[in-house]
């Protein structure tokens, strides 16, 4: 199994009060999913940009790690 480190931002959104992520955006590094993040923040009511392991062969999401948080964002771990 080969785990790879991959950036994403999520924006957040209301939807019947709720908050729900939006479209998943993939950046090529760290810097790059800030700068993306910070872009959008002004378009959604929470954007964020995390840094989370892939495992290549099942394309699954671990670790995730927040690298900048613009608004209101939901916990991707949750208790």
């Amino acid at each position: 199994m080969a785990n790879a480190e991959k950036f994403i931002v999520l924006p957040y959104r209301k939807n019947r009060g709720n908050l729900v992520p939006g479209e998943m955006r993939q950046a090529s590094n760290a810097m790059s999913a800030e700068k993306i993040a910070t872009s959008m923040a002004a378009r959604f009511i929470g954007v964020a940009a995390y840094a989370v392991m892939v495992d290549d062969e099942t394309g699954d999401m671990s670790s995730p790690r927040l690298l900048i948080r613009h608004g209101e964002i939901a916990d991707l771990n949750p208790a």
